[in-house]
């Protein structure tokens, strides 16, 4: 009896933890550890080796997605708010991210494509980029709350246009900032001497601090969910729901700013064609993996940002698997797929309905 009664008691945590909006990044996320520990174990394989200066830094398939997934997280944290405030999607993320990295640039090497000496602090830079892009996130923003363009058509703007405008800003050169020429401005893309961790792990984490805390002391995220559930009701509440859409978009601004910068300072210069393709496409995913509606209303963001390692996690198995990068669309497409079926409210009342027959009578009445 007694043990009947603790079989019935996991039972009713196991469908309660399957519930929870965490489960499915975390069901992702073993699914994928538990393939490669069978495909591959040397998957796993972390060594340590030393770069170009010297210095000791990790390397391996699991640093690779602690190094790419954060730069993930980031956009995956703005994209959140984004998705929950306006129930869209902002598809122009990589081309802003051309954008801003091609504004760091302009800053640093002015008109040249070679510079001897920075033209600027590298802060200076930063911030500049920060400012435009917000501007474009307010433009985006505008578009949306203001004038009632759905958030996928609004957005398709920048995305057509950012890189020729991230192009112009240069005028059409390929800026290269050389070792001789600034020691510092690698490290944010790469490795901070003496530290073998990725510095995008660190940046990430600074930026999750920063959105936690703003979530825990601001009612952002109470009024984006309000917003994003019924817009006309949160009128009614004394919100103003065209801002809170408006100042998600900026926010998003904010964050494409800085992946922006890691991604122009892993090379030292950037292909405005190239830089960041796809990427608005991974955040997007990350968002839905977290089980986030991307129809808006409430969210998980500890889903999100877990989501988009699990997402680099996927890149990273296909890639080893030998999976052409022109090929991963669509296997990510699959995964799409999967979690919009999944999320749908028909197949979730289906699924529960199914729970309730499958599990014993003996466990209903604990429940």
């Amino acid at each position: 009896m007694e043990t009947k009664k603790k079989e019935n008691g996991f039972l009713v945590k196991l469908g309660n933890l399957c519930r929870n909006q965490i489960f499915i990044p975390i069901a992702a996320l073993l699914i994928l550890a538990i393939f490669n520990l069978i495909a591959d174990p040397s998957f796993y394989a972390i060594k340590l080796s030393y770069n170009a200066n010297g210095s000791p830094v990790l390397m391996g398939n699991l640093i690779t997605i602690l190094d790419y997934g954060s730069e993930l997280a980031i956009l995956a944290i703005g994209m959140t708010l984004v998705t929950a405030a306006s129930g869209g999607q902002d598809i122009s993320v990589g081309a802003t991210i051309a954008i801003a990295g091609s504004v760091i640039l302009r800053v640093l090497c002015g008109t040249e494509s070679q510079p001897t000496s920075l033209h600027a602090p590298i802060i200076v830079a930063f911030l500049v980029a920060c400012v435009v892009s917000m501007l474009f996130g307010a433009f985006n923003g505008a578009l949306v709350a203001y004038f009632k363009i759905q958030p996928m058509v609004a957005t398709l703007i920048l995305f057509t246009a950012g890189r020729s405008i991230a192009a112009w800003i240069n005028n059409n050169q390929l800026p290269v900032i050389s070792e001789e020429c600034s020691p510092t401005f690698g490290i944010f893309g790469n490795y901070i001497p003496g530290i073998p961790i990725p510095t995008p792990f660190f940046i990430a984490v600074a930026c999750i601090v920063v959105i936690f805390l703003v979530l825990k002391f601001t009612n952002l995220g109470l009024y984006t969910q309000a917003v994003g559930i019924n817009s006309k009701s949160s009128r009614l509440n004394g919100l103003n729901p065209e801002f809170i859409k408006f100042i998600s978009f900026v926010i998003l601004g904010l964050c494409v700013a800085v992946a922006g910068l890691i991604k122009v300072s892993r090379l030292n210069t950037i292909n405005y064609s190239v830089v960041a393709k796809d990427i608005e496409m991974d955040a997007i995913l990350a968002v839905a993996l977290g089980g986030n509606a991307l129809s808006g209303g409430k969210f998980n963001m500890t889903a999100s940002i877990l989501g988009a390692y699990v997402i680099q996690f996927l890149t990273t198995t296909l890639y080893k698997m030998q999976v052409q990068a022109s090929a991963l669309p669509a296997y990510k497409a699959i995964v799409v797929i999967l979690l919009v079926v999944l999320s749908a409210p028909k197949v979730r009342e289906w699924l529960g309905k199914l729970w309730k027959k499958l599990r014993p009578a003996s466990m209903k009445e604990v429940a």
